[in-house]
Order: C-alpha cells, then structure tokens, then sequence
C-alpha cells in the first residue's frame, strides 16, 4: 500500500509540473528550440572523412605541443623553486 501511495505522489507531482509546463508555454517553446535546432542542423555542411582525420591529427599534434610545453614548464620552475629553497 505505502509503494502505491509513494507511486500517486510522484504521478501527481509530474502531473502538476506538466501542467504548469504546459499553461505556461514551456512545452511549446521547448519543441519549437528543438524544430529550430534540427532545422538548423540539415543546413551544416558536414566535413568528410579524409577533412575530419586530417583536422583530428593537428588536434593530437597541438595537444601533445602543449602537453610538453606544460612538461618542461614544470620542471623548470621546480627545479627553480628547488634551488631557491635550498
């Protein structure tokens, strides 16, 4: 009984916050973003293949750049900091 009672609770709970959504305009604001969205999509051009590895590979390249950089930063100034507490 007290899984029932638990159970009309949350029915009614949403029931009410679907129909706040739905008297305020929530609901139709919310489809039309989505309709606006997807439309919006179907104009993009899409890379192709050989464009999308190409891009992934100077991603890769520039994040392994600043990876080292931040590498030797770090050692710089700690061996910096090692020094100047000594």
């Amino acid at each position: 009984m007290k899984d029932y009672i638990g159970l009309l609770i949350w029915i009614a709970i949403i029931g009410g916050v679907f129909a706040f959504a739905w008297r305020k305009g929530l609901l139709l604001r919310i489809t039309n973003y989505v309709m606006e969205t997807r439309e919006e999509l179907r104009k993009c051009t899409w890379p192709t293949y050989d464009e999308l590895k190409g891009s992934t590979v100077v991603v890769l390249v520039a994040t392994a750049i600043l990876g080292a950089f931040t590498l030797g930063a770090d050692a710089i100034i700690s061996q910096v900091i090692g020094l100047v507490m000594r």
